[in-house]
């Protein structure tokens, strides 16, 4: 299998992964700050990683100079999973995953001006599509809605954490520094976890851990183990085999994916005209991954 082939194949599983998180969070949500969950998640995605890590290719030190480089990463992607959990809120997380494929349209801006990564005119008109079918689900449906830009809150909240997303995949290639995955993951989640843990201390002392229900728990163990450790290393794998923005027009998926996460745990199907939204974002992802 090509090193391309192989980015292809972790980045499916990344968008399968991925898209389990939005039906679970939003169960969630009520009965836990945001900031306090995912710096728990944070700090156990980073003890596993890590374990990974030494049983790999070692904790050498020189994979840790420019400490910057993973504060700066484990910030980003602090911000995006805390804005996702409050937008969950009151967003629908059809919708949430539909505004997550988004961020292929950004990542392209992005990779441009820090990589100079060219979108070809093929690529631009797949990242259209993709976002008309976005748009559609947002404002599901409805044309009147879209034609104000009415919003939700759930919505513009969890957009500034794609925009942190979008910044991210770029980022990955640009600071790497010949580190492997799962270390470079590594370092990232351990930073990401000083920021949380101390910008949600409050929040974190605050919560009473012990009557806390089994969905949050659930919910700590799914984002830890598969959203996180498993989708980080994922992530980090084929940002540097495949240009930023093939690696997010898998996010094409994660609406497809959510759908299905939600009828299997019992919350339904979206409405049929939503589903031609679902279609477009699968047709600009058939666009996109063509050679």
């Amino acid at each position: 299998m090509s090193e391309a082939a192989k980015g292809h194949l972790a980045m499916l599983a990344f968008s399968a992964l991925v898209a389990g998180s939005f039906p679970l969070a939003a169960m969630a949500v009520p009965f836990v700050s945001p900031a306090a969950l995912n710096a728990l998640r944070f700090l156990l995605a980073a003890a596993l990683v890590g374990a990974a890590a030494l049983a790999g290719p070692g904790l050498q030190r020189g994979y840790f100079r420019a400490p910057w480089r993973y504060l700066l990463l484990g910030g980003i992607f602090a911000i995006y999973f805390v804005m996702m959990f409050e937008g969950l809120k009151t967003a629908d997380p059809v919708s949430a995953s539909s505004m997550f494929t988004l961020v292929p349209l950004m990542a392209a801006v992005v990779g441009w001006v820090l990589l100079r990564q060219v979108t070809t005119p093929r690529m631009a008109l797949a990242l259209a599509i993709g976002a008309a079918g976005a748009l559609w689900v947002i404002f599901r449906a409805d044309v009147g809605a879209l034609m104000q830009f009415q919003i939700g809150p759930g919505e513009r909240i969890y957009f500034i954490g794609c925009i942190a997303h979008a910044i991210y995949a770029p980022l990955v290639p640009k600071l790497n520094r010949g580190e492997p995955p799962v270390v470079f993951t590594f370092g990232m989640l351990v930073a990401g976890a000083v920021v949380l843990g101390t910008w949600g201390m409050p929040q974190i002392l605050a919560t009473d851990w012990a009557q806390l229900p089994a969905i949050v728990w659930i919910t700590l163990a799914y984002t830890t183990i598969c959203a996180s450790a498993m989708t980080f290393v994922l992530l980090q794998y084929a940002a540097m085999r495949l240009p930023s923005a093939k690696v997010m027009a898998y996010t094409y998926l994660t609406p497809s994916w959510v759908i299905l996460w939600q009828a299997a745990l019992g919350r339904g199907f979206p409405p049929v005209m939503i589903l031609g939204g679902v279609a477009l974002t699968i047709l600009a992802l058939v666009i996109l991954l063509k050679d």
